[in-house]
């Protein structure tokens, strides 16, 4: 048993040692494939696309975000909430700091195009419960925490989402001058999105726990089956961002410009919003993974969402959902970065403190 333990770390370890580049990779191949056979891939795509939802792109956020919650204990959730300082500086930066910034970089940067600004807006509104449980994973956050801010965001999405589109895309533009929009989105239509990118995963994650668990113990779980399904993620990680840049690879090409103009404020967004949460945590006194965890919480982006949304209501070929889409093409780069940068501050500002194990 040690010995098939020690072969799944290593090899989980080999991976993490040359993510970084091996999402470079995918990157690359995924534009040049979207390049070179731009015909194909839009055929491909239009194949595999149930109304807003591209097949594969969500079978790969799935099977990504299947380990790290089939990790959670789903019975010390409770600890999450009862830190109301912890929860409260979550809704914080996500319903009032992210969502208003995004704003304002979305009207500096991109005032005089009005449909990219939209769809940078969209993106702000849209707070993150999927990929941030890979960066929380990947960073060695707390997934406990995870798991409930996630969960926690995924209620304050179905609820207030149609609202706050109505308000930043629809009223404040106006208010300043600028084009405005009608956003017509039900709280039926959030559900829909935010059960098949968080439920799904998150339901086959307890079962699965507690089902082996129950059958097998706690030790052999840990020990023998996690380390075993943990590679999924990064693998499932690569092939959705090689089918996320192929989707774009012509357009990237053809019109860099414009992808720079909507991918500036995005990097000032994930940047400033991981920096100034982690900076917070540490001065609240959490400790690293909690501090991690409420960093990449705030800093990531339900992207699965806003494309959905841009697409319903402004069509596949608008402006809007044209930054949409660029949205997550720029969050995996920068993220995988704010990683690194994670695993920096831990050694710099938490030595000596234990982190929990993967």
């Amino acid at each position: 048993m040690a010995e098939r333990t020690a072969g799944a770390t290593r090899q989980l370890s080999t991976l993490d040692r040359f993510l970084t580049l091996w999402i470079f990779l995918a990157m690359a191949i995924g534009v040049g494939l979207g390049y070179l056979f731009p015909r194909a891939v839009e055929g491909f795509n239009q194949a595999v696309t149930v109304g807003t939802t591209n097949i594969p792109i969500a079978v790969g956020l799935i099977l990504m975000m299947y380990p790290p919650l089939a990790k959670v204990r789903y019975e010390e959730l409770g600890d999450v909430f009862r830190d109301r300082r912890v929860l409260a500086l979550s809704l914080l930066q996500n319903w009032v700091i992210g969502p208003v910034l995004m704003f304002v970089l979305a009207v500096v940067f991109l005032h005089d195009h009005p449909h990219y600004m939209a769809g940078l807006i969209l993106i702000g509104l849209a707070r993150c419960i999927a990929m941030v449980i890979v960066w929380n994973e990947l960073a060695r956050g707390d997934t406990e925490y995870c798991a409930g801010l996630v969960a926690f965001n995924s209620i304050f999405q179905v609820l207030f989402f149609p609202l706050y589109a109505w308000v930043f895309i629809t009223v404040l533009p106006g208010w300043l001058g600028l084009q405005s929009f009608a956003v017509d989105v039900t709280i039926g239509d959030i559900a829909e999105s935010v059960f098949v990118y968080l439920g799904i995963p998150f339901l086959a994650g307890a079962i699965t726990r507690f089902v082996l668990v129950k059958a097998r113990g706690r030790q052999w779980y840990h020990e023998r089956f996690v380390p075993k399904i943990s590679p999924i993620t990064l693998i499932a990680l690569l092939f959705t961002i090689f089918v996320m840049f192929s989707l774009k690879g012509d357009a990237i090409v053809r019109i860099p410009l414009d992808v720079v103009r909507i991918a500036v404020p995005l990097v000032v967004y994930f940047v400033l919003m991981f920096l100034v949460s982690f900076w917070l945590g540490h001065r609240m006194g959490a400790d690293y993974p909690k501090t991690t965890t409420l960093s990449f919480t705030a800093a990531s982006n339900n992207f699965e969402l806003a494309i959905a949304v841009a697409i319903a209501v402004f069509g596949i070929h608008s402006g809007e959902a044209f930054a949409a889409v660029i949205g997550p093409l720029v969050e995996v780069p920068v993220l995988i970065l704010l990683v690194n940068a994670a695993l920096h501050f831990q050694k710099r500002y938490f030595a000596g403190r234990p982190s929990p194990g993967t």
